[in-house]
């Protein structure tokens, strides 16, 4: 008679669905009560797990919070080739604005930003995961704009990036000012006709 496989007694199994809650639990503290509050004991409770759980996986808050933060931050955006840059520029645009408005993002990024003057930790985590997404975007939407035509040569994907990020973080996340029905139209007919003149 066959018996279903257990795992040995005492085994630290890291389940994925643990792993998981515990990691939306510390968005949504961040979100609530920002890092200098957030406690382990705090996300145990709202993941429904024991503090074990937690140190299993990290050696510590900042360790956790990191870790947790920088992947979200570095998760690329979905960039796929619409066809033209107008597209391409209109869709970035909307998927970073909509983020930027989201109610645990726009809680926890200026907490983070904040905590990053203080704790270099936090900080070159931050600007690490940032940096190398963002030159990703940058690289991909420039490079098909100059393949295609649309853009001159010397276009500087970093500059790209910084003139459409740079609007929408200080207008959602720092001056948390709505954005005009026309206003994403506007932008990235200023940012074109830049990256135009600039090659």
């Amino acid at each position: 008679m066959a018996t279903a496989k257990r795992a040995p007694a005492g085994a630290a199994v890291l389940r994925g669905d643990i792993t998981v809650a515990i990691r939306n639990a510390v968005m949504q503290e961040l979100a609530e009560v920002g890092y200098g509050r957030l406690s382990i004991e705090a996300v145990a409770r709202r993941a429904g797990v024991g503090k074990t759980a937690i140190y299993r996986r990290w050696g510590n808050k900042l360790e956790m919070v990191l870790e947790i933060v920088s992947d979200v931050a570095g998760r690329s955006v979905p960039l796929p080739d619409t066809g033209s840059f107008a597209g391409d520029l209109q869709l970035l645009m909307m998927i970073v604005s909509r983020a930027l408005q989201h109610r645990i993002a726009s809680q926890i990024i200026p907490d983070l930003m904040a905590e990053a003057s203080r704790n270099p930790q936090i900080a070159e985590t931050l600007q690490k995961a940032l940096r190398t997404h963002q030159q990703a975007v940058g690289d991909k939407l420039i490079g098909q704009a100059v393949a295609r035509g649309e853009l001159p040569e010397g276009a500087d994907p970093e500059v790209a990036v910084d003139l459409i990020l740079g609007p929408l973080y200080w207008r959602l996340a720092v001056a948390r000012t709505p954005l005009p029905n026309d206003y994403l139209d506007n932008l990235a007919a200023a940012v074109t006709g830049a990256l135009k003149s600039a090659g």
